[in-house]
């Protein structure tokens, strides 16, 4: 049975106790809920991979209460440094070069030369890795390759009796992943599209590589078939069929019991939000109406449309 723990200074309390003793606890960031262990901890990191049954080659993001605990285990450049001021905390994920005295577990950076570091803005998250005193490992606390978690309840449906416990701290803030941004090398690249835009990363540092889908995994959230339902998933549509589920943009003017809309508005802030949320429930409704596809509206590929695209792209995948 898993733990649903309270988000007050008792539940922060047991679960910072449960970390530092080699548990898993899922809780809540702004971007979606992390399923954490000690990340110096390499046996509590195996238990990440296999609670998630994540493929090890694919690494995970630490997580640290402030930029000087996180920089304390990777190297930073006058790059980093200027992105740390202007966006931790918040939803930016950055690949480093590993201080050769880092204490991070080996497996958390899937054995490469990085590490992913990110300094939460969620209050609680932080709360946790201060009670704890320790770096958190924590990708998102679902099953591998399913859809990431947006509520303690996403949590439960998919790790119930397989992790300890998880902070019910409500709905996540933003709804999509860290922005992962890869600075190890010459050329700012960007792995994964997420919760802060491209574009407000290169006011601040200059021209930024986007990295396929197909590249090489060196960061979480890159392999091609991912946050997938058990329905197939087809893009750009214009209109359901018969057999399919609908997630909807703008004012298509598509209604009906298996239909969401992101937003009526057209807004992509809100569109981002609610994906995951409205990704799980297409999946129930579906599966309830015996759908066997989710159609998705065409979704603008700016700003935060390119975190969007990218998540609906990799649920299309085959697999």
């Amino acid at each position: 049975m898993t733990l649903r723990l309270r988000d007050d200074a008792e539940g922060i309390a047991q679960a910072a106790s449960l970390l530092c003793n080699g548990q898993l606890v899922a809780f809540a960031t702004e971007t979606v809920y992390g399923l954490g262990a000690d990340a110096r901890n390499a046996q509590a990191v195996a238990a990440i991979y296999t609670a998630k049954g994540r493929p090890r080659f694919n690494p995970l993001i630490c997580h640290f209460a402030d930029g000087a605990e996180a920089f304390a285990h990777v190297t930073p450049d006058e790059r980093a440094a200027a992105l740390a001021a202007v966006f931790w905390p918040g939803p930016l994920t950055l690949v480093l070069p590993r201080r050769a005295d880092s204490t991070i577990a080996t497996l958390a950076g899937a054995g490469l030369p990085t590490i992913a570091v990110r300094v939460p803005a969620h209050e609680t998250a932080r709360a946790l890795l201060r009670a704890a005193g320790v770096p958190i490992a924590a990708p998102s606390a679902n099953r591998s390759g399913r859809l990431s978690p947006t509520t303690a309840s996403h949590v439960l449906a998919d790790l119930e009796g397989r992790i300890p416990a998880v902070i019910d701290s409500g709905a996540a803030r933003v709804g999509l992943e860290s922005t992962i941004l890869d600075l190890s090398g010459a050329r700012p690249r960007m792995l994964r599209p997420g919760g802060i835009a491209i574009e407000e990363l290169s006011a601040v540092i200059g021209d930024i590589e986007i990295i396929g889908a197909n590249e090489a995994v060196i960061a979480p959230g890159m392999m091609v078939s991912h946050y997938a339902p058990r329905q197939t998933v087809r893009l750009d549509a214009r209109a359901p069929t018969s057999s399919e589920a609908w997630l909807g943009f703008g004012p298509d003017g598509v209604a009906g019991t298996a239909t969401i809309n992101l937003s009526e508005a057209g807004d992509l802030t809100e569109a981002a939000a609610a994906l995951f949320d409205a990704l799980h429930a297409l999946e129930a409704r579906a599966t309830a109406q015996g759908l066997t596809g989710i159609a998705v509206a065409p979704i603008p590929r700016h700003g935060l449309g390119v975190a969007i695209n990218d998540r609906l792209a990799r649920a299309a995948a085959p697999r």
